[in-house]
């Protein structure tokens, strides 16, 4: 008799902000991989012509590509095991984590706050952490969340969320959107490399096959 293998190994997906001096806070992997993801991709021309005639085939960069998924969190199952989420707190920490993303940094709103008490003429706005959509080993993009919608849908004695639907929508930030010196940059260039290389490989079999 032979044993049954066991399910394949599962690559969880995850969005994770980067943050140098608390690199783990904001590190928000799916409990479950959505089912749908959605990718809307806007082709980016340059709108200069040259020589005199207009070049409409002529790429500015990179498109313009927006993501939106749909996250689902339930800590029921967990429950009859005695687990109570982080804190006792159900999935609240696990949602934090992603709300954190679009959250200045606390300290860094008490410095603005004496900056601004101590008369300086102009206080810097805290940065976002940058945050890597990952979704597998290649899909692996920088992004900038544009909307985040949390709906929870059953909660504990305590009210804490046991169980929620999260939203996100998110814009992929490219190479001409951060600087050279800005890891986003490079993990860009570096998807679209894959890209490239699986487009590549996708197209010689197609001709392959073809013949």
């Amino acid at each position: 008799m032979t044993n049954f293998p066991g399910s394949p190994p599962l690559m969880k997906g995850a969005i994770v902000g980067v943050d140098l001096f608390n690199p783990i806070s904001s590190v928000a992997i799916f409990q479950y991989n959505p089912e749908q993801l959605s990718r809307s991709i806007t082709p980016n021309y340059s709108q200069a012509g040259g020589g005199g005639k207009a070049e409409p085939m002529r790429l500015a960069g990179p498109p313009s590509e927006s993501i939106s998924a749909n996250l689902q969190m339930d800590l029921i199952d967990q429950m009859e095991e005695g687990k109570n989420g982080p804190l006792g707190g159900g999935i609240g920490g696990y949602l934090a984590a992603i709300e954190m993303l679009v959250y200045p940094k606390s300290i860094n709103v008490a410095i603005n706050q004496a900056l601004m008490l101590a008369g300086t003429m102009e206080v810097v706005p805290p940065a976002a952490p940058m945050t890597l959509f990952i979704y597998g080993v290649q899909k692996v993009v920088p992004v900038k969340i544009e909307s985040l919608s949390i709906t929870e849908t059953a909660h504990d004695t305590y009210l804490n969320p046991i169980r929620a639907d999260v939203s996100l929508s998110m814009r992929v930030l490219t190479y001409n959107d951060l600087s050279m010196l800005n890891p986003g940059y490079w993990a860009f260039l570096t998807h679209q490399v894959v890209k490239e290389t699986l487009a590549t490989v996708a197209s010689v079999n197609n001709v392959i096959e073809a013949f």
